[in-house]
């Protein structure tokens, strides 16, 4: 397992924006297949955002066109950056890393988890 740590949560109205961090060893973002997941309340965790090697996999179709995840290997940080949020999006995001393949809708198989970050978003 990997030690990764994610902040920049939040709290903002409907429409509003919020750019999520997750630090990890430079080896880790190079390599390894990076995501972001959301637990909403009362739901299972589900994927959010997944990249690997520089190159972005998969979006979650709710979120396709209003989130973008990046990566900034000098600063050892993988980002997402949610625009338009809707109330939908309120939950604990975490950041997750993985060995190749990314196996993008099996949520119990990544096996290095950050604390997560609440985001709340109001109407």
């Amino acid at each position: 397992q990997v030690q990764l740590m994610e902040s920049g949560g939040g709290s903002v109205q409907a429409g509003g924006s919020l750019k999520l961090s997750c630090t990890a060893p430079q080896y880790i973002l190079k390599g390894a297949c990076m995501g972001w997941f959301r637990e909403a309340p009362g739901k299972e965790r589900e994927g959010v955002a997944v990249r690997t090697g520089g190159i972005i996999v998969w979006y979650n179709y709710s979120e396709k066109g209003r989130f973008t995840i990046s990566e900034a290997n000098a600063e050892n940080t993988m980002y997402l950056q949610m625009d338009n949020l809707q109330p939908g999006n309120t939950g604990v995001h975490f950041c997750a890393a993985e060995p190749p393949p990314c196996r993008v809708g099996e949520t119990t198989a990544w096996d290095s988890w950050g604390q997560g970050t609440q985001v709340t978003v109001s109407s």
